[in-house]
């Protein structure tokens, strides 16, 4: 495990954050305006910003960064509209009140992230193996909820595998939240990127939004960047 990490957001970083983050009701992009103590396993995948990295456990104070990440307007172009889902939440049914709970808390946030999650949001009636491979293409990232239940179920493992093929490398798409398992316990393909554990659920439900956070700013900035290479 690492050590704890705060998000960390530059002043000069909220005009872009308030034109990327904001949540659509339905489809890939917005039709119009809409309205901590923590401490995480995963490692920053993300550049130094203004002075430190957000490795270095310096912190913007709680109303910063709230201020940083809530969007007062829609930017339809951004990237985060691509893919109909922010975050894809794999999981075993027998988890599924833990699941219901993070997903209540992570579309009721400032960034009103998009959540895929399977018993609510599947075509019904259509095959297992096309609903699990469409809901990780759809989604900029897939939070693996490893349980006693995920490492027995075909489904789960299934599902881990696709994403890891997907995005093989620890780059913060992929977030592995081990829960009610022992740290020896933890799926040997996983090994190369840490995980969230979770002792206290709002604790590890704060960890999930920061890495959420980091990893869509990410992915705004390469790709305005190379935006801007091009023009």
């Amino acid at each position: 495990m690492l050590d704890a990490f705060h998000l960390r957001l530059a002043p000069d970083m909220s005009s872009w954050l308030k034109t990327f983050l904001q949540k659509p009701k339905k489809g890939p992009k917005p039709s119009g305006n809409n309205a901590t103590e923590s401490s995480s396993s995963f490692p920053s995948s993300l550049p130094a910003r203004s002075s430190g990295s957000l490795g270095s456990g310096l912190t913007a104070s709680p109303k910063q960064a709230s201020s940083a990440s809530l969007a007062s307007t829609n930017s339809s172009d951004s990237i985060r509209w691509s893919k109909p889902y922010d975050v894809c939440i794999c999981h075993n049914e027998g988890d599924l009140d833990f699941v219901e709970q993070l997903v209540s808390y992570l579309e009721t946030q400032p960034e009103h992230f998009r959540c895929f999650l399977q018993p609510r949001d599947a075509a019904p009636g259509a095959a297992v193996v096309t609903e699990l491979c469409d809901a990780v293409q759809n989604s900029h990232c897939w939070v693996l909820l490893i349980t006693p239940h995920f490492l027995t179920d075909p489904w789960c493992r299934y599902q881990m595998h696709h994403a890891l093929t997907e995005a093989p490398m620890a780059n913060g798409r992929t977030i592995p939240v081990l829960k009610d398992l022992d740290r020896k316990d933890y799926p040997r393909e996983l090994r190369c990127i840490y995980y969230i554990s979770v002792a206290i659920w709002e604790t590890s439900f704060k960890q999930i939004r920061e890495t959420l956070i980091r990893y869509l700013q990410e992915l705004y900035q390469n790709t305005n960047g190379k935006r801007l290479t091009r023009a």
